[in-house]
């Protein structure tokens, strides 16, 4: 499959929802609802908080579009725990039919584009909603907070972080407009190593943003901003340089959605933030007002994720990856 073609597609809405950590990075004044305490969301479990995210998220994208639950047509939904249940319990109450997503850190991306395509040849309006919570995602993915493991160099910090976007067919003053995208392919660099998610995830982001500028025929002087999320220092380095090897100099305009959400400095960030939340609450609350502003005209959104679990690391299985892409514009 090549590049879907989504002309009549426009994010009219979106909403997000952060804790503590993320209030105090540099888009902490931008996102819409944080939490200030203790990241629980008034739940008693870390999964029943990461279901309120998402919750506070559709709600708040659905209210900010003047549209009631009944109006959205399909909703897709992820998130990293389990058989995606943050995403189950955290719209059930909406009753609105659901796509259950699951792509790791790049399922942000794939929602708002499959919800661009059922808005441009469907007609329909789609929720597109994703979360991640950091206590949540580690002890799945490695060891629990209580345990107070080192992290590694290379190590990212799970966004605790939910946002959700309302894709729509109807045109509305200062919406951008989802024009094409193009669905990633599986690829394996060789890693297998838990803490440098960035390095298993260059591979594919570069596969996917070359594979589009050649097919496209387009350059990235087109394109205001080139953006991946999230592959951190170390994979925005390594995808840098995989980019340039394939013909094609991004430096300038390359930004990452790991590299935004936080202070990598002043909070002790090592690599920067993952997970399914970290792009979508920076999409929300950093590019997608550039666009309304028509600070940019025309950005790439590159949503990474690595595709594993902990047993499959376990079993002696190197970390395959994905990458999706969307095009988006002020005009």
């Amino acid at each position: 499959m090549g590049i879907i073609k989504t002309d009549s597609s426009y994010m009219i809405s979106s909403y997000s929802v952060a804790g503590s950590l993320e209030k105090a990075g540099p888009l902490g004044d931008k996102i819409d609802f944080c939490e200030d305490g203790d990241d629980a969301f008034g739940k008693d479990t870390w999964e029943k908080a990461e279901s309120e995210m998402q919750r506070l998220a559709a709600t708040g994208a659905i209210g900010a579009a003047g549209i009631a639950p009944r109006d959205v047509d399909v909703a897709f939904s992820g998130d990293l725990i389990n058989q995606c249940i943050a995403s189950t319990h955290g719209i059930m109450s909406l009753g609105i039919p659901d796509c259950g997503l699951f792509g790791a850190c790049s399922t942000c991306a794939e929602s708002i584009l499959l919800g661009a395509v059922f808005s441009s040849y469907v007609k329909n309006t789609a929720l597109a909603v994703t979360s991640s919570h950091n206590c949540s995602a580690e002890r799945q993915f490695r060891f629990p907070v209580e345990y107070a493991a080192l992290r590694t160099p290379t190590s990212q910090w799970t966004v605790t972080g939910s946002a959700a976007f309302v894709v729509s067919p109807d045109k509305r003053d200062g919406a951008p407009r989802v024009t094409e995208g193009l669905l990633g392919r599986i690829a394996d660099s060789g890693t297998d190593d838990l803490n440098n998610m960035g390095a298993a995830m260059a591979p594919a982001a570069a596969d996917t943003l070359a594979r589009y500028l050649k097919e496209s025929g387009k350059s990235p002087a087109d394109f205001d901003r080139i953006v991946t999320g999230d592959l951190g220092a170390e994979g925005s380095s390594l995808f840098l340089e995989l980019v340039y090897a394939l013909g094609y100099d991004v430096s300038s305009r390359h930004a990452d959605c790991g590299l935004d959400i936080y202070d990598t400095e002043r909070q002790d960030m090592h690599s920067g933030g993952s997970g399914c939340g970290c792009s979508a609450v920076v999409m929300s609350a950093k590019y997608l007002p550039m666009l309304r502003g028509k600070e940019i005209k025309n950005m790439l959104f590159i949503g990474t994720g690595a595709l594993m679990n902990a047993m499959s690391v376990g079993q002696g299985n190197t970390i395959p990856s994905i990458a999706h892409l969307v095009a988006l514009s002020s005009d």
